[in-house]
């Protein structure tokens, strides 16, 4: 004890190795706060991918199974465990990385100290560093996303009543947990949850899957932007436009009701279209059979056969034989038409007839 204290009364009178060793316990204070923010940034990524885990599952709530609003309501009240766990998780992970800037800023200040102490002649003694804000975990435009979504959130859950159709309060909780999710799902990103790998593989998945929203969107009418793969305001614009179109909570966000929206105005779009082309293969056929070019069935489907007929059809007319019916075989057609009925209405020809198909092979 004699000798302890006698090496304890050695570093205090001398100023260097007190400043020493004062630096000595910052270093150490300050990989202990590096590693105590390392833990609880793991436990942040934890719960905030259970949080995840909880409302991907309980956003589908309208199945064979949802029978009553009651059921919705459960749903949302289930997830209050892990929202609360990763909403401690996250405040957490935040004061262990005030923390860390805490002990570096204490370290630079130690430093100081231990230089004027192996210098008391120098002039200007370097001066600590002006304590700064560490960057945060997240940016700030993700975090105000996430406290939107949630008090979106709640207004949805805090709206259905037992009075609320069963149809309405499972699109409105749907809604609001997809965009809720999806805010969490930036956040675990942004983060630093995801290794550099999975960063790549999510970054890719979501671009794949915005390309195949944009393009469903174009082809249903509601997108008019560039295919470009970012999940941009003009592609919540149109989610948003389809939505109101389907009398759909607005979110600009797609959920299950927006995406089976979004495919039933697909599959509406694509079956006018074939009947459509139905329809003018069907006078296509007919106008080949009273020009004598075609004796099959008048049934609207495209065949081989017809592609022949109409390729002797344009010959006949003297336009290039393409197999489709283009502008010049319509033109060539008409004038046809036109010249037949001045030399004589009485005399039946091989153009003899009264309409012009617009129809064409269709495209593979």
């Amino acid at each position: 004890m004699l000798a302890l204290a006698g090496c304890g009364e050695g570093e205090a009178d001398d100023p260097v190795k007190a400043a020493e060793a004062h630096v000595q316990a910052k270093e150490k204070a300050l990989d202990d706060a590096k590693a105590d923010f390392e833990e609880k940034s793991e436990e942040f990524c934890g719960a905030s991918e259970d949080y995840v885990t909880s409302l991907d599952r309980y956003g589908d709530v309208l199945t064979e199974t949802t029978t009553t609003v009651g059921d919705v309501r459960d749903a949302g009240v289930e997830l209050e465990k892990p929202r609360d766990e990763a909403m401690e998780a996250a405040e957490t992970a935040v004061e262990a990385q005030l923390a860390v800037a805490d002990a570096r800023q204490e370290l630079a200040e130690a430093e100081v100290a231990l230089a004027l102490a192996k210098d008391p002649s120098a002039e200007t003694p370097a001066p600590a560093p002006a304590p700064s804000s560490p960057e945060p975990l997240a940016p700030a435009a993700t975090v105000d996303r996430v406290e939107q979504a949630e008090k979106q959130f709640a207004t949805a859950q805090e709206g259905i009543t037992d009075a609320t159709p069963l149809s309405q309060a499972s699109q409105q909780f749907n809604a609001a947990a997809v965009a809720l999710e999806m805010s969490w799902l930036r956040l675990f990103a942004d983060a630093g949850c995801l290794s550099d790998e999975q960063a790549v593989q999510a970054e890719s998945a979501v671009r794949e899957y915005t390309v195949a929203l944009q393009q469903s969107l174009s082809d249903a009418g509601y997108f008019d932007g560039e295919v470009d793969g970012v999940y941009g305001p003009s592609t919540v614009d149109a989610v948003k436009a389809l939505q109101q179109a389907s009398e759909l909570p607005v979110t600009g966000v797609v959920d299950k009701a927006t995406a089976a929206a979004l495919q039933a105005d697909l599959a509406a779009q694509g079956g006018a279209s074939a009947q459509e082309d139905t329809a003018s293969t069907a006078v296509l056929q007919q106008t080949l059979r009273l020009a004598g070019f075609w004796d099959g069935p008048v049934d609207g489907e495209w065949t081989p056969e017809l592609t022949d007929a109409l390729e002797d059809f344009q010959d006949e007319l003297g336009v290039e034989s393409t197999g489709t019916v283009d502008a010049a075989t319509v033109a060539a057609l008409e004038k046809a038409i036109a010249e037949a009925q001045e030399e004589d209405e009485e005399s039946p020809s091989r153009t003899s007839v009264t309409a012009s198909p617009s129809a064409s092979p269709p495209s593979d």
